[in-house]
């Protein structure tokens, strides 16, 4: 049977106390949502359709480009009446399962057993135990073990809130009878909504069969709803990734201090220490060392590269055998070569450096291109903006670039060139001369710096 998806996720989240829908929150640096229609994905079904209420322009403009289709209710009458408008566009062949869209934790191997059971024609429901059920459904049983229905915390007596197995909303069905359980639901209750979880009861009133499937992590099913619990699940998925990276073969300094907000692919021997910040998607070769309090988005790295500490590098290709920091920023379109040396307090932007060249202190280089064997000095700058447009810088192999220097651009400095500490560069230097652009020195004889006068 073909597998349609419903996610949830048209509530307004007053408890995040923000104007953005709850449902946009970013955990791992990604909308609550995504992580949702990610799992979704993975059970391959036919549509997933996403409800909406509560900032449903600005939920669609964050997805645009996502194969989803929207469902706009435009009143927040419960999670039953939420499931009824997405049922028109579902035929009744098909298997429905429900998510929830601030639940981003759950995974398919967990709800495959629901599609699976929905298939055979029954209901099924994603059920946990928690020593502290507060808040939560309680699942209700027969004599014989099987589900007869689902309490809401409010409308729950004394001895049903004192059951620990609760509904984590998660619901599979064949279509045809959701559809059927969904149509007759009423709001004949304390929040005056309509509850999802009352289908159960209909099930079981036409004879259909109940299961229930627990769910062996209760991280997976914990909904958020405030600051405390996204901060908390943030530490569970982190928790996660370190130990999918410490499977893999990566040595973290302290897991607990590790945040992966992407994908890691990495290498033999790799040592991150703590603090790390990997975004997007990083690329590790073999015996990479990252330094503490660094942060990377979309990398790849070479083998046997030293990122010292505090750097900060994004959408930067690094090169074997090379040593970054510490304190450097690589930013966007940076390429380093081979064996390249870049420290402390230097950025690069949109710039090639070629294999043995050296760029280590204090210095800008932006919109350059640098050969082979080139020796930056401390204090460089490439001045490559004129106030309205972006200019190139050529530095050719084996340059020697003394310190406080300024490289008008456009400029070119060929091969083998000496460049004079303190120059300003305003025209192409050719290959192996010296280039100076320095005032002569002065001596005064006899000159006496100033004093303050006393007041008599």
């Amino acid at each position: 049977m073909n597998l349609s998806i419903i996610i949830l996720a048209a509530g307004q989240g007053t408890r995040m106390c923000s104007a953005r829908p709850k449902v946009l929150h970013p955990l791992a640096g990604r909308p609550l949502l995504a992580h949702v229609i990610d799992t979704a994905r993975e059970l391959q079904p036919a549509d997933i359709h996403v409800v909406i209420g509560h900032g449903a322009d600005q939920v669609q403009r964050d997805f645009a480009d996502t194969d989803i289709q929207w469902v706009l209710q435009a009143e927040q009458l419960g999670t039953g009446h939420a499931v009824a408008q997405a049922m028109p566009a579902i035929p009744d062949g098909n298997c429905v399962l429900v998510m929830y869209g601030d639940v981003p934790l759950v995974s398919r191997a967990t709800l495959e057993p629901l599609c699976s059971l929905a298939e055979q024609g029954m209901a099924a429901l994603l059920t946990a135990e928690l020593d502290d059920p507060g808040g939560y459904g309680r699942i209700l049983h027969h004599a014989d073990g099987s589900i007869c229905g689902i309490v809401e915390q409010k409308d729950a007596s004394a001895s049903e809130r004192a059951l620990k197995e609760i509904n984590t909303g998660f619901v599979a069905a064949p279509a045809a009878r959701l559809r059927r359980w969904v149509a007759a639901l009423d709001n004949n209750n304390a929040q005056g909504e309509f509850y999802l979880t009352d289908v159960i009861a209909r099930a079981v009133t036409e004879g259909t069969g109940v299961r229930g499937v627990m769910a062996d992590d209760i991280t997976e099913v914990l909904g958020i709803n405030d600051r405390k619990q996204l901060a908390v699940q943030e530490r569970c998925y982190q928790q996660r990734q370190a130990e999918r990276c410490l499977q893999a073969g990566v040595t973290l300094a302290d897991p607990a201090r590790f945040d992966l907000r992407g994908t890691l692919t990495a290498g033999e021997d790799v040592l991150i220490d703590v603090n790390a910040v990997l975004e997007g998607n990083i690329v590790l070769g073999n015996r990479v060392s990252i330094g503490p309090n660094v942060v990377m988005r979309n990398a790849t790295v070479g083998d046997d590269v030293t990122i010292l500490a505090n750097c900060v590098i994004e959408d930067a290709e690094i090169g074997s055998h090379s040593r970054i920091g510490p304190f450097a920023r690589l930013r966007p379109e940076t390429r380093l070569s081979t064996n390249t040396h870049i420290g402390n307090f230097v950025e690069i932007k949109k710039s090639d450096v070629g294999a043995g060249s050296k760029v280590n202190h204090l210095s800008y280089i932006g919109d350059t291109t640098i050969g082979m064997d080139v020796n930056i000095g401390a204090g460089t700058i490439t001045c490559n903006y004129d106030g309205a447009n972006k200019h190139r810088t050529i530095i050719g192999d084996r340059v020697f670039i003394g310190s406080d220097t300024q490289l008008v651009a456009p400029v070119e400095v060929k091969e083998g060139a000496t460049i004079g500490a303190g120059s300003t560069i305003t025209r192409d230097v050719e290959a192996n001369e010296l280039a100076l652009s320095r005032a002569p020195q002065k001596t005064r004889t006899g000159w006496k710096r100033p004093v303050k006068k006393t007041k008599g």
